[in-house]
């Protein structure tokens, strides 16, 4: 059996999109699974989409993610140059198309941008137009070409497709599928720049580096027949297509950066985990056969078969992200934990506090790093809060008992010494005891008093312990005089 290889061929033209990024771990799972070679090559034949600093993008994400690539162009492994430009300067391209335009699969074609313009047609209601040429230069005779070539006139090369019959080719996620050849248009092979086409040269390149299984969007689908036509025509193997299901956003849209979830350094500026991610981003289209949701990349690899890949779109749902991302949290180790957490912790919080201790309260309670602000932000600062929240129903308080609660602990609380969580609950438990009083009645508010909110990521005694005697005090005095104002 043939060794297993694939490739990730991304163009750098920017951030490392989601779709592209599952692209690169379908492939890296597809090979790994079968103890395969997993190659990086950049495809940069298309000059004027080229941006500054997207190849160190795609170096720094496959690091990240653990994607460690076996061959690219930091990493020879015998079928370089890796990078499509530098193939090209070697005459690669050229060659080959030259080949097919000797066996008849192949023309010169010197058509200008007007009449090109001439042959546009409307396909859709929204305006969109597409040109399908009508082979016009296929009839030059040669005499009319070698002429055109010598006087210099600009020219592309364009494949020569039937337009009788159909094409018939293979998808392992799609089957079987076939086209009518009248709806395959000459597709340009070489631009006038001299640089081939993404769709000639990565034909050319994966066939040259051994590629047996072809990994990519589903977007690709309809120009695979053209594909195989080539492949056809060289009497070359076709690789094994594996096209990927589209990913939509919640409302079954294309994922847009606006909307945060398009590329994976937007999500870890998010808060997101990078495994969170990756386990997420494997679930875009393929179920595991157990319905296990969580995976280790290194387990992903054991189970991934893309035979249980879908073709339905994958919807790229936020709120499942977050949950999945904080259950990564909750299970995190606290020391790495902590480590994560504490510059998000400081950013909020400028005082002297127990950060340990407001890292393990918070650790079950937060979805992401970005979480943190909103649940720690008491901490540097009380809000402004309607005296309102004093009363609860559930816990059977009101004004005049909260303040005088207050009052009662704050006596209390001036003569403890020991402030840890355990001590502290201890006090106030054995004071509602004399009271009479459930312990709901004393915390509350003492936890409004601390925090303003009515939500906070631990009780009463807890946030006293990270705040500290004085500044608890001073909390408690704050309310104290605000309660006797308005009360």
């Amino acid at each position: 059996m043939k060794k297993v290889r694939t490739r990730f061929a991304p163009s750098p033209t920017g951030y490392m999109h989601i779709g592209n990024l599952r692209t690169a771990l379908y492939a890296y799972l597809i090979t790994k699974h079968e103890g395969g070679d997993f190659m990086l090559r950049i495809e940069d034949t298309d000059q004027e989409r080229y941006v500054e600093g997207a190849l160190d993008i795609i170096y720094r994400t496959l690091e990240k993610t653990g994607l460690v690539h076996d061959e690219g162009p930091d990493k020879d492994g015998g079928v370089g140059p890796y990078v499509q430009s530098e193939r090209q300067a070697s005459g690669i391209y050229m060659k080959y198309a030259k080949q097919l335009i000797e066996q008849g699969d192949a023309y010169y074609c010197f058509c200008d941008k007007e009449r090109l313009e001439s042959l546009k047609t409307s396909v859709s209601e929204d305006g969109t137009q597409i040109v399908n040429y009508d082979k016009h230069c296929l009839h030059l005779s040669k005499e009319e070409v070698e002429a055109k070539l010598a006087a210099g006139v600009p020219y592309v090369i364009r494949q020569n497709n039937p337009v009788e019959g159909t094409t018939t080719f293979h998808d392992e996620i799609y089957g079987d599928i076939t086209v009518p050849n009248a709806e395959l248009d000459d597709m340009i092979l070489i631009k006038s720049d001299g640089f081939p086409t993404y769709n000639f040269a990565n034909v050319v390149d994966d066939h040259l580096m051994g590629i047996t299984h072809v990994v990519r969007g589903n977007e690709y689908l309809s120009s695979s027949p053209k594909y195989n036509r080539l492949y056809d025509a060289f009497g070359w193997e076709v690789p094994v297509y594996v096209h990927c299901p589209l990913i939509t956003n919640e409302e079954h849209k294309k994922l847009s950066k606006r909307s945060g979830h398009a590329s994976y350094e937007d999500l870890i500026d998010q808060g997101f985990l990078t495994e969170a991610v990756i386990n997420f981003v494997a679930l875009l289209g393929w179920s595991p056969e157990d319905n296990n949701e969580f995976f280790t990349l290194e387990e992903l690899v054991k189970a991934f078969d893309y035979h249980h890949m879908s073709k339905t779109p994958a919807v790229f749902d936020m709120t499942k992200l977050r949950w999945m991302n904080g259950e990564y949290l909750k299970k995190m180790d606290f020391d790495r934990f902590y480590e994560m957490a504490l510059p998000h912790m400081k950013e909020v919080v400028s005082k002297d506090v127990n950060f340990e201790k407001l890292a393990a309260m918070i650790k079950t309670r937060i979805e992401i790093w970005a979480d943190i602000k909103d649940q720690i932000d008491f901490i540097e600062q009380v809000p402004d809060y309607d005296i309102s929240m004093y009363v609860h129903k559930k816990n059977k308080t009101n004004l005049e008992n909260s303040l005088e609660v207050l009052k009662e602990v704050q006596f209390l609380l001036e003569k403890q010494e020991d402030y840890s969580n355990d001590a502290l609950f201890e006090l106030l438990g054995q004071y509602a005891k004399d009271k009479e009083k459930k312990v709901g009645f004393v915390m509350w508010p003492i936890r409004v008093a601390l925090s303003g909110k009515q939500m906070t990521p631990g009780g009463a005694t807890e946030l006293m312990e990270v705040l500290g005697k004085e500044e608890s005090l001073a909390r408690i005095q704050t309310a104290i005089d605000r309660l006797s104002q308005e009360a």
